[in-house]
Formats: structure tokens, C-alpha cells, sequence
């Protein structure tokens, strides 16, 4: 017979030796939550409404492109504030664009490298196999994304923005297909000789004209007519340059009684003033940077501390509400003051507001922004990052452990700055025994929850890195790092690296903290459940029993984390089917959440639901049904319809009805539990191949083949290409595929599958495990319906002798 998927515990161990594992029973590979999509949507900006010409530009721009056969890459060159990046946008936004292309990617190398940040875009999307996430190479993983980009057929435009050198974009991170069309932006003169250059100059005379009296209103369009020789001379002064210009416009908006004239001569005047330092501090024309000084002179209250402030941010998007509102409250400005100095900093074009939502600053700007903070010394700065960091680290503590699509969108534009924070803000962090580890630990998940173990093994790493520097090697942080990298190594089916892992965090806590500690019973809990997951109990079982007694001596009987024990404990022996040992411990853990927490809790539900689980493998159905209803009922008043716990109990739920027979009962759970995972996690998910195979496997019991194989070979593909070819889970799935031959009468096609799991499963989990036995008990069957008794004969020995040594003489 066809064997199930293993029931597993949801390890949920934290981040941090204060993490416990909290169980439920789902069937449950590591998560890497990933979009539900088969297109990477297009992200570009929205486009300044004062562009004007450049017509010529955007024409020789599209035509160079459209260079068929070979990939193009068009670089536009220019000095700082030309309007490269505004080129870009227009292009993108152009009728040409959208009858030639079917998306656009944007690429900003002021916010990071370029490897990162491609492997970050198509994360959410693509499903990279797992054997190349952990070993592959970064040219390899990148390689992989461009060949597996979605949509898979029409141009595609990728944009790379302020790109300072050939070093920054090596030809193995382009893509190779012609149908990717790439665009540079650069201040570099014939970067490659491989590019086609489009030079843009400044705009002519009649353009920077045209610019100002477009920006200002119908008046101030009068008087620059009436003063159009001083308007020219302003113009040529600033260079023809739009953001120079505009800055001009905003600022004869902002002093309506101001004359062209006077303006002229404070820019002259300025011009001379200006200093040797700043001219060299600043990548900018003599004349923009009097334009930012005229401007910076205007400002008025907190507006020049409001921009010395976004300058400290990353060069990216900064979300207002979650990190400069925030920011703003640590450091005890009036928030009437801050918005009327925000209006201001908008008003004069020295910031641009996006979405109403988020702050953007030219990198021009925020080149000065950052120099005029300097200006004010180390300790001013010092207080600013200490605010951006207090945000940020606030940020990064609501991200979960195994966060899902929401939480991913919630904090993906908070990233770039949080990645800033653990580079440059280290020593700003307030609290640092208490916050120095959320530099590293929120963008840590946000990379793991998407698959990008590469990413998230680096901030581990240099977490442990950090921690060690400051605190030195015995100190508890250093524990709790080693405690996160281990936890990330386990999520990825890399035991061996785990273990080791966690013996030392184990051996660290004990010597800094004693032997009487509940983060030593944590660490006691995580080793535990790595053993539970490797099938070596034996081992699991006395660390177990060693938690829960230091629980509650620590803790007291009625403690949650008590509870949390005694079920994970009961969860051990059900592995063991050691039910009647099983049964009262996971009744106790129920009790006592209802009396902690209350009878609607989360936590209740999943005691229910693990409860339930139980009198299902014991054949108890009528006791588990109702505890399945009554799980899924307080899920869904608790979290919602669309949680992914809710997809687990609609799952449990149908696995119930199919082990009763009741399949017209099960299939639309079934169907409901996978849409939801979809939805929630994303076609590429290991939750998802696994509601696959549960589907597979209903119609395999109704006799429904030809519905079945479909799905047990999409399970397959999909569990190879997130976790890798050697994983538990894909030998699972291998033995699944080969008992539904094994059902039709396909021996030839099913004998190498199982031969295949058999070796897989002694590979990985060592020749003593559960999952061994099942596999050589299934080869055994096999041989059997084909009359090759002699071969099946020691196949079953074996597999009995293991079981018996494994689970006991009295185990089902």
C-alpha cells in the first residue's frame, strides 16, 4: 500500500535562545514562502509630470534597443542631475515601451549590488532548486533566475540605474537571452566598448525654458517672459540641468515677490561663497550646488534637521509610517512641525513624495543632505541613526520566524534600510544587549521566508560575526546567533551542520547561565526536535523529558511553556506510536492552555488539532472529528479565513474523511486547502507540493489514476526544485509515485522509485529510521505481486527487525 506523508511538527523555534517549539500536526517541509504568480510584476515609478523634450533622445534610445539577435545594452551617460534616471522612467513609460515590451525590471545600484537585488526580485517568484541555493554560486543562482524568468516569452526591458563602474555589473550577472533589452545609467564616459553610449547633454535653452514655465503657474510664466533674458542667463548658470531647474522653479514659487534678477545675483553670490570642501564633498556642478544652497537657506524650523535625517536613511524609497514617523517620535520632534517641514522640503522639489506613501531624494541631494549632517558633527548624526535604528529595529521584530507573502510585502521597502542599519548603524542601536541582534535577525528571515538561504546564512553570519566583536565568545547574544544559524541550516534539511550548532549554543548557555535556566531548557528543546526530526528518538526523548522537568522547576506547573513541552513530548511518542503514553500528555498540554490562555487561543486550537491527529492514527475517528471541527472553527474566528493554520485544518480535517472512506467529504477540503496555500504561500512552496501529493493520494484510494499521477509528478518536480534532489521529502514523494504504479500494475516503473527513496532515505536519515523500514517493506510488497518471493522474503525481515528495534514489539 501507498505510504502516506509523514505528519510533522511545525518547528517554530525562534530566533534567539528564548524560541520554543510549538507543535502542529501538519504536514510540513521547511517553508519558503513564494508569490502567487506566474509573472514578475513590473516596477516602475511613476514618471516626473515636468519632462519635457528629449524626443530625439527616447527615439535613438529605442532604436539601439530593438537590436535583434543578441542581447542590447544601451548605456545612457551623463553628469549627476541630467535626468538619466528621469530618461529611464519615460522610456518605460513610453508608447514605444508598451508596444514592444511585456515588462520592466529596475535595478538601483545606490541600493546594493546587483546580484543581491536580482535574486531578491525574482525570489517570491521563481522556485531556484535547492541544491543550487546552497551551493551554487552567484553567477550560477543568477544565471538560473534570468534562463527561468517569468513572463518566459516577449522583450523584457532591465533597467540599472546609477551603475559607477564595469565592475558593478560583470557580463555572468547580465542576462544572455535576446529578448532582455538592457539599459544603463551612468556618469562614466564609453564604459564598454561592448555598449552602445547614448550621451545625454543638458537640455537646450528653449527646453530649460519650457521646464520652468511648465513647473510654475500662469503669473509666474508672465514674469518669466517679461524677464526672459535673466530667465536664459539663470538657466545657463545652473547648466541647463532639470534638477537644477526645478529646484529654481520651486524656489520662485515659494518667494512669489522675488525677481528673476535678484534670484540671479543670490546665485552668483552663492557661487562665489562656496567652499572647497563642499565643492569636493559633493559630486555636483559649482552652480547646482549654489542651487542647493539658495534652497537649504530657505528652509525653515525642523525642515533642515527633517533632511538631514532622510539623508542618513538608505538610498532607497523610505516608507514614511513605518520608519521616519517612528524615528520622529524617538527623537521628541512635534509632529505639527514635522509635517509642515515636510511640506516645505516638497514644496522646493528637495524631496519628491511617492504614493503619498514614501519619501524619494535625488542622490544628488542626498549626497548633500548626508554632507550638511556632517556638518553638524558626529554626535548630532550619532542621535540621528540612534532614531532610524530604534525604527528599525522595531520593524524588524515583527517580522516571524516563517514569515508568509504579507509579512514579505510589509517590510520589503523597510529592507534596504535595515540592511544599511547592520552595515553603518551598528554602534547607534540604543540598548545594544538588547537590540544588536535585530540588525541582523529581521532581514535574515525576510530572505530565509523567500528561499534566499544564501542571503540569509550571510546576515546570520555576520551576526554571530558582530556579536563576537562586541561581546565577545561567551556572552549570550553569541548563543542565540548560534541558536538562528542552526535553526536556519534545519529549516533546509542540513543537519549535520545543525547539530553541532546547537551542542554549542547548548554549551555556551549552561556556562553563562547555569544549568537552571529557561533558555537552557530551549536549547535542550531545539536539539531535541532536530534529533525527532533525524528519527533518532532515543536521543530525543531524555532532552525532552530534561526541558520539561527544568520548565517546571523554573516555570511552575502552569506555565504555557510548560504546556508546550508536555506536547511536544506526546507529539515524540506518537512518532513511536507509544499511544497510550501520548494520550495524557497532549490532554494535560490542552487543559492547561485553556486554563493559561482561555478557550479561545490559538494555542488551544492547536492542542485540539494534535489531539485530534492522535485518535486518528489510532483509528478513533468519531473522538477526532469533532476536535478537528472544533480546531478549524476557532482558527478561522481567530485568524481569519485566509491563515495558513486554517489551510492545515482544512487539510487534518480531510485527511480524516479519507481514512473514514467519506472521499466526497474530503475532495473539496482538499481543493479548498491547497487554493488557500496558493494564495497564502505561493505556487512554489513545499506546503503546496504537499496538499499535491494529499490530493494524489484520494484519487489513488478511488481508483482515479489517470487524475492522480498528474499531481504526484507536479509534487515531485516542485519538492525537487525547492529543496534540492536529497531531501526527506522528495524520497517521500518517490515512494508515493511508485505505489501508484505499484497500483496500476506498472512494476518496471515503480521498482527504480522505490529503489531510489530506499537509498535516499538511508542517505539522508541513516540506516536506522522509520522512514527506512516503510521503504523496504514497500519494495518488499512489490516484489511479492510479482512472485519474486525469495527477494521480498529478507526486504520484510529486515523491515520488521527495524521497526521492532525502532518503535518497539508493541507498535502498530
Amino acid at each position: 500500500m501507498a505510504e502516506e506523508s509523514k505528519i510533522e511538527q511545525n518547528f517554530n523555534a525562534a530566533y534567539g535562545v528564548a524560541g520554543v517549539v510549538q507543535g502542529d500536526q501538519i504536514i510540513n517541509p521547511p517553508q519558503t514562502p513564494q508569490k502567487v504568480s506566474t509573472t514578475i510584476p513590473s516596477d516602475v515609478r511613476q514618471g516626473s509630470p515636468n519632462f519635457v523634450g528629449r524626443q530625439q533622445d527616447l527615439k535613438n534610445l529605442h532604436k539601439a534597443l530593438q537590436n535583434e539577435g543578441k542581447v542590447s545594452v544601451c548605456a545612457v551617460r551623463g553628469m549627476g542631475g541630467v535626468g538619466k534616471t528621469e530618461l529611464a522612467v519615460q522610456y518605460a513609460l513610453s508608447k514605444e515601451f508598451q508596444q514592444r515590451y511585456v515588462a520592466c525590471y529596475w535595478f538601483s545600484l545606490n541600493q546594493g549590488d546587483l546580484a543581491p537585488q536580482i535574486l531578491l526580485k525574482a525570489a517570491p517568484y521563481l522556485a531556484m532548486p535547492e541544491k543550487l541555493q546552497k551551493s551554487g554560486s552567484v553567477e550560477e543562482q543568477v544565471k538560473w533566475c534570468w534562463q527561468n524568468w517569468h513572463p518566459q516569452e516577449g522583450q523584457i526591458l532591465i533597467v540599472i540605474d546609477d551603475v559607477k563602474s564595469l565592475e558593478d555589473i560583470p557580463e555572468e550577472l547580465l542576462p544572455i537571452s535576446s529578448r532582455f533589452k538592457v539599459m544603463l545609467t551612468t556618469r562614466q564616459r564609453n564604459l564598454s566598448p561592448r555598449f552602445w553610449e547614448l550621451s545625454l547633454g543638458v537640455l537646450s535653452e528653449a527646453e530649460s525654458i519650457e521646464l520652468l514655465t511648465k513647473i510654475v503657474d500662469a503669473e509666474l510664466t508672465s514674469r518669466i517672459e517679461n524677464e526672459i533674458e535673466t530667465a536664459k542667463e539663470i538657466c545657463r548658470y545652473l547648466g541647463y540641468l532639470p534638477l537644477a531647474l526645478e529646484l529654481v522653479a520651486k524656489y520662485l514659487k515659494d518667494d512669489r515677490m522675488l525677481s528673476l534678477e535678484d534670484y540671479l545675483k543670490q546665485l552668483s553670490l552663492e557661487d562665489e561663497s562656496l567652499s572647497d570642501e563642499m565643492v569636493r564633498g559633493i559630486k555636483a556642478e559649482r552652480g547646482v550646488i549654489a542651487a542647493f544652497n539658495l534652497s537649504w537657506q530657505r528652509l525653515q524650523g525642523l525642515a533642515t534637521q527633517l533632511a538631514m535625517l532622510l539623508g542618513r536613511f538608505a538610498a532607497a524609497a523610505i516608507p514614511w509610517q513605518e520608519l521616519v514617523e517612528p524615528t520622529i517620535n524617538s527623537l521628541g520632534w512635534e509632529k505639527k512641525a514635522v509635517k509642515d517641514a515636510r511640506k516645505h522640503l516638497d514644496n522646493l522639489s528637495l524631496i519628491e513624495i511617492e504614493n503619498g506613501k514614501n519619501i524619494v531624494i535625488h542622490a544628488l541631494l542626498r549626497e548633500y543632505f548626508r554632507y550638511q549632517s556632517k556638518q553638524e558633527g558626529d554626535d548630532f548624526i550619532h542621535v540621528l541613526q540612534g532614531g532610524i535604528a530604534s525604527s528599525g529595529i522595531a520593524v524588524a521584530k515583527t517580522i516571524p520566524q516563517d514569515p508568509v507573502i504579507a509579512d514579505i510585502d510589509r517590510v520589503r521597502l523597510a529592507i534596504p534600510h535595515l540592511e544599511l542599519l547592520s552595515q553603518e548603524m551598528l554602534d547607534d542601536i540604543p540598548n545594544p544587549d538588547d537590540n544588536l541582534i535585530w540588525a541582523f535577525v529581521g532581514v535574515a528571515r525576510f530572505y530565509s521566508g523567500q528561499g534566499q538561504y544564501n542571503s540569509a546564512e550571510r546576515y546570520c553570519d555576520n551576526c554571530l560575526k558582530a556579536v563576537q566583536s562586541r561581546s565577545g565568545d561567551n556572552h549570550p547574544d553569541v548563543a542565540a546567533s548560534l541558536n538562528n544559524l542552526a535553526y536556519l541550516y534545519r529549516s533546509q534539511g542540513r543537519y549535520t551542520e545543525a547539530e553541532p550548532l546547537y551542542l554549542e549554543a547548548l554549551d555556551l548557555i549552561k556556562r553563562l547561565l547555569g544549568d537552571n535556566h529557561p533558555d537552557v531548557a530551549t536549547s535542550l528543546n531545539n536539539l531535541a526536535g532536530l534529533y525527532e526530526s533525524q528519527g533518532r528518538y532515543p536521543e530525543a526523548e531524555p532532552l525532552y523529558l530534561e526541558a520539561l522537568d527544568l520548565k517546571k522547576r523554573l516555570l511552575g506547573d502552569n506555565h504555557p511553556l510548560v504546556a508546550t513541552s508536555l506536547n511536544n513530548l506526546a507529539y515524540l511518542y506518537e512518532s513511536q506510536g507509544r499511544y497510550p503514553e501520548a494520550e495524557p500528555l497532549y490532554l494535560e498540554a490542552l487543559d492547561l492552555k485553556k486554563r493559561l490562555l482561555g478557550d479561545n487561543h490559538p494555542d488551544v486550537a492547536t492542542s485540539l488539532n494534535n489531539l485530534a491527529a492522535l485518535y486518528k492514527s489510532q483509528g478513533r475517528y468519531t473522538e477526532a472529528e469533532p476536535l478537528y471541527l472544533e480546531a478549524l472553527d476557532l482558527r478561522k474566528r481567530l485568524l481569519g479565513d485566509n491563515h495558513p493554520d486554517v489551510a492545515t485544518s482544512l487539510n487534518n480535517l480531510a485527511g480524516l474523511y479519507e481514512s473514514q472512506g467519506r472521499y466526497p467529504e474530503a475532495e473539496p477540503l482538499y481543493l479548498e486547502a491547497l487554493d488557500l496555500k496558493k494564495r497564502l504561500l505561493g505556487d512554489n512552496h513545499p506546503l503546496v507540493a504537499t496538499s499535491l501529493n494529499n490530493l494524489a493520494y484520494l484519487y489513488e484510494s478511488q481508483g482515479r489514476y489517470p487524475e492522480a499521477e498528474p499531481l504526484y509528478l507536479e509534487a515531485l518536480d516542485l519538492k525537487k526544485r525547492l529543496l534540492g534532489d536529497n531531501h526527506p521529502d522528495v524520497a517521500t514523494s518517490l515512494n508515493n509515485l511508485a505505489a501508484l504504479y505499484h497500483s496500476q500494475g506498472r512494476y518496471t516503473e515503480a521498482e527504480p522509485l522505490y529503489l531510489e527513496a530506499l537509498d535516499l532515505f538511508k542517505r539522508l536519515l541513516g540506516d536506522n529510521h522509520p522512514d527506512v523500514a516503510t521503504s523496504l517493506n514497500n519494495l518488499a510488497y512489490l516484489y511479492r505481486s510479482q512472485g519474486r518471493y525469495t527477494e521480498a522474503e529478507p526486504l520484510y525481515l529486515e523491515a520488521l527487525d527495524l521497526r521492532k528495534r525502532l518503535l518497539g514489539d508493541n507498535h502498530p
